[in-house]
């Protein structure tokens, strides 16, 4: 399987920096999928597509170094394969990667390289999909989280707190240091998977009960990283078994500090399971032709003054008003963009950019509600709606 992986690589290196993310193919096979890595020999039956994964820009973070070193960041082109066997679904994701970063425990400004990917709830309706990475009120999504790591400790998890501290801090010397430090690495863990359900900014929860039966891992090939999950179909978070699936990726860069919300992400990509009818609806909603002149859309957002709070394209100044539309092209929806410019309330975003004045708030709460205080462009004949969202859609950075 080496040779795959080099091959997923180097098609994900070389794929033309202007394709767009296609759908991806779920491959319908008799093997059993508990417990597969990127070395397992059913992935020479997937069928792999390019997703395309962007820069998340959405709010500038708080950390000097973290946003030189991210800012000229591109686009990532990533390789994706599906399989499923009825009772479960797995996935296989290849992207380049020059810098091997693991998950060092002991230290605090240490960042690992990872994955994740993310299930829709629900999906029934293409045009309310759940806001992107977070999920959103009445929307939720299952997210799956894997990093690199390598013995990562965690004796809380555990409860020996003897085992807790740093074995300098210890007055142990010689054999009894030995074997305080094999008690140590007996306990840690070399694999970092974590599940969480999420409904909207700050509601991410971890699964800890046990009922998220995933299995995620990781594996570097000297270019880039192969990670793969393998899930239930159906579980008390979600129900896949459908024509056609919504799934989104993200991947974090160790070496460029990616943590939380500074990480590549995909808009929601339509996963067609093979041997099923339908779906049409879903991949066409998320993969069809964007309606609208680009052009005549940046006339029509510069007249409605949407710079006055949004960044809109890299080389603009940053606003800090609203947040940087500088890559929503990517990672947000045709529909997601149409519902935010008619029924902005419908997500907003908790808690006020610390680095805007604070006499601008982008929201009013009332009764634990919140109200945007971003104009209201229902108004708006319905070719210029299409024409500002087509313009919205080119807002993204190129791939390496």
């Amino acid at each position: 399987m080496k040779k795959l992986a080099k091959i997923l690589l180097a098609t994900a290196v070389t794929v033309s920096a202007v394709a767009a993310s296609s759908a991806v193919t779920a491959v319908k096979v008799d093997a059993n999928l508990d417990k597969i890595t990127h070395k397992s020999s059913v992935w020479s039956k997937a069928k792999f597509s390019t997703v395309t994964l962007y820069p998340q820009t959405t709010i500038k973070f708080n950390d000097k170094k973290a946003n030189e070193l991210n800012a000229n960041n591109k686009a990532v082109n990533a390789r994706v394969g599906a399989v499923y066997n009825g009772s479960k679904i797995a996935f296989i994701i290849g992207w380049p990667d020059g810098t091997l970063n693991i998950q060092k425990g002991y230290k605090t400004d240490s960042f690992a390289d990872g994955f994740a990917v993310q299930f829709a709830e629900k999906f029934s309706n293409p045009a309310e999909l759940p806001y992107i990475g977070m999920g959103s009120d009445g929307r939720p999504v299952v997210i799956h989280l894997q990093k690199g790591v390598k013995d990562l400790y965690e004796p809380n998890g555990d409860g020996i707190v003897g085992y807790q501290v740093n074995p300098n801090q210890t007055d142990l010397f010689n054999k009894d240091l030995e074997k305080f430090n094999a008690r140590v690495k007996r306990l840690g863990n070399s694999d970092y998977e974590r599940n969480f359900v999420s409904e909207g900014f700050r509601s991410m929860t971890e699964i800890k009960d046990g009922s998220a039966k995933s299995y995620a891992r990781l594996g570097y090939e000297g270019t880039g990283w192969m990670g793969t999950l393998s899930r239930p179909m159906k579980d008390e978070y979600v129900n896949l078994d459908a024509a056609a699936i919504p799934v989104a990726f993200a991947v974090w860069d160790g070496e460029k500090m990616g943590r939380n919300g500074l990480k590549f992400l995909s808009s929601w990509t339509a996963v067609k399971l093979e041997g099923k009818k339908g779906g049409d609806a879903l991949v066409s909603a998320l993969h069809g032709e964007v309606i609208g002149d680009a052009v005549k859309g940046k006339e029509v957002v510069t007249n409605n003054g949407c710079a006055g709070c949004h960044q809109l394209e890299a080389t603009d100044a940053p606003n800090l008003m609203g947040p940087s539309l500088t890559n929503i092209g990517g990672y947000a929806t045709t529909d997601y963009l149409r519902e935010s410019l008619v029924n902005p309330s419908a997500v907003v975003v908790p808690g006020y950019n610390r680095n805007a004045h604070s006499n601008f708030m982008w929201y009013v709460e009332e009764n634990g509600k919140r109200t945007s205080t971003m104009t209201d462009f229902s108004w708006l004949e319905k070719a210029d709606l299409d024409n500002m969202i087509a313009y919205l859609k080119t807002l993204k950075a190129e791939a390496e």
